[in-house]
């Protein structure tokens, strides 16, 4: 495991996931006993195509340091085609991260089925060492403030 510089940075996790599929795998892999980081807040959603990219945004400008959405495998969301959706939403905020210094490899997608819990906790584990890798959002400062995200203006 290498901190890439960062001084022992532990990566701050944001997961979206539907209550269906995804919930599913994560109590699979708790039932299974599976270990996957505790660095990763899980938010359940009624469905992946209900995840906005504002929400995604909104995540990065709270402090986290990656975030991913969960959702049903393609062809079998329980909403027809709402992980399709969320895909095509995902795709554009990798390039709305780049194109504001944020960076699109903090966000990612996966599809898991209910049984696949070894698969929700690799997918866990592999997104913790991506991120840190990566090292901290660019939004923290060096004194730990928060900056707002530039796309969103102060309210």
């Amino acid at each position: 495991m290498s901190d890439n510089g960062h001084n022992g940075f532990e990566p701050e996790i944001t997961a979206f996931m539907c209550i269906y599929c995804a919930d599913m795998s994560a109590d699979t892999a708790g039932a299974l006993h599976l270990q996957y980081p505790a660095n990763v807040k899980l938010v359940k959603m009624p469905c992946t195509g209900k995840t906005d990219i504002k929400y995604v945004l909104d995540a990065f400008e709270h402090g986290a340091d990656g975030v991913y959405i969960v959702g049903c495998p393609i062809g079998n969301c329980h909403h027809v085609r709402g992980n399709e959706r969320a895909k095509k939403r995902v795709e554009r905020a990798k390039k709305l991260l780049d194109d504001i210094g944020i960076g699109g490899g903090r966000l990612e997608m996966y599809f898991v089925s209910g049984g696949m819990g070894e698969t929700f906790a690799r997918v866990a584990r592999e997104m913790t060492e991506r991120i840190r890798e990566l090292g901290p959002n660019p939004l923290r400062q060096k004194d730990g403030e928060q900056r707002r995200c530039p796309i969103f203006p102060p309210v």
